[in-house]
């Protein structure tokens, strides 16, 4: 699998960035970044999924967004934003093609292509992070699992994905009691299969109708300024 915001680029300006790519596989949970620290490295994911998430005093944390191959974390640090205003944790194992800050930088400052293509895939994560917020505060927990699996699902390229109960109320900024009474109600209607820390999705157009409007909300923010993404 390939990261599709580099495969938008032509051969002229992916040469430019070439250079400074290396893959690199990533183990779950594995943290890339901490908040209100600098970014030292920009990251693709190709087959790795990333979460972006907000960690408050009191140990609790919320994912803001998810980023898989679809797109790039880190890349408001190239643009000298530096500092990162978010944790980016690894929520499903995999490659991500790692490129050195300054690396990037150089290439976007020759590329006008690279350049705008970095600026607004940050418009996109900023855009799904409004959605995540609004989410949380006005959608039912089963509603928002559903969406959340739904993404999940769409950047792993798969239907089984590895799970605990406790990640998930972590993730959903939930009770572990409130998410084990949605997977039970979904596992009941046949949407979903859970056992052992994985999750098998068994009806992918059932879950779509249970899940919010922020699920299609998000896929549109990337159509719209991302443009066609195949």
């Amino acid at each position: 699998m390939k990261n599709l915001l580099l495969g938008q680029l032509g051969q002229d300006d992916f040469q430019r960035l070439e250079p400074y790519l290396k893959i690199t596989p990533f183990k779950q949970h594995a943290v890339l970044f901490e908040a209100e620290q600098e970014i030292q490295h920009v990251y693709f994911p190709t087959s790795a999924v990333v979460s972006l998430v907000v960690t408050l005093e009191s140990g609790e944390l919320v994912e803001a967004a998810m980023v898989g191959s679809d797109g790039v974390v880190g890349a408001s640090a190239a643009l000298d934003g530096r500092i990162s205003l978010s944790r980016g944790i690894v929520q499903l194992s995999g490659d991500i093609v790692v490129s050195s800050l300054n690396g990037v930088k150089s290439a976007a400052l020759q590329s006008p292509k690279l350049l705008s293509l970095l600026v607004r895939h940050e418009q996109t994560v900023y855009a799904q992070a409004q959605q995540s917020a609004a989410c949380f505060a006005l959608h039912h927990v089963q509603s928002r699992l559903c969406r959340w699996l739904l993404r999940a699902r769409d950047l792993a390229g798969s239907d089984t994905l590895p799970f605990t109960q406790e990640y998930l109320a972590e993730m959903l900024g939930v009770r572990r009691t409130s998410v084990t009474v949605v997977a039970h109600t979904l596992q009941s209607a046949g949407l979903i299969k859970y056992a052992r820390g994985k999750i098998q999705i068994l009806d992918v157009e059932a879950l779509q109708d249970s899940a919010c409007e922020c699920y299609g909300a998000v896929k549109r923010h990337y159509a719209r300024l991302l443009g066609p993404i195949t």
